[in-house]
């Protein structure tokens, strides 16, 4: 096996590691009677290539990244179990955005209906 093949198995080995159910649900904090499950949202990317020409040395090389993002958290207390959203800033960004977008489609529209009543 080449040194680049070995490096592709060792990542995609690792990245089956990492990407299952368990690593989606956190470890459970307990306090006071109340349990908080903590949810994730987590993605990972990797890309690798390289070159075996004869007479010369063999090259490779790859990259990855990653990241996770808290997305809600399973809240069980004596009232029952419910699930509370985790909204960052950047969420709160793209609903703004999405809000305005879809006012200004609407204002467009109706200055083209306005029009053309004239």
């Amino acid at each position: 096996m080449t040194d680049l093949a070995k490096l592709l198995k060792t990542t995609v080995d690792e990245l089956d590691r990492l990407m299952t159910a368990k690593n989606v649900l956190g470890d459970p904090i307990d306090r006071d009677g109340v349990t908080v499950i903590p949810l994730v949202s987590f993605g990972f990317g990797f890309g690798a290539g390289g070159s075996a020409t004869e007479g010369a040395r063999d090259s490779g090389g790859s990259g990855a990244g990653g990241g996770v993002k808290p997305v809600a958290a399973i809240i069980l207390d004596r009232n029952g179990a419910r699930i509370e959203s985790v909204q960052d800033a950047t969420t709160s960004l793209a609903h703004v955005i999405a809000d305005t977008a879809s006012q200004m489609v609407e204002r467009r529209a109706a200055r083209k209906a306005d029009k053309a009543a004239d």
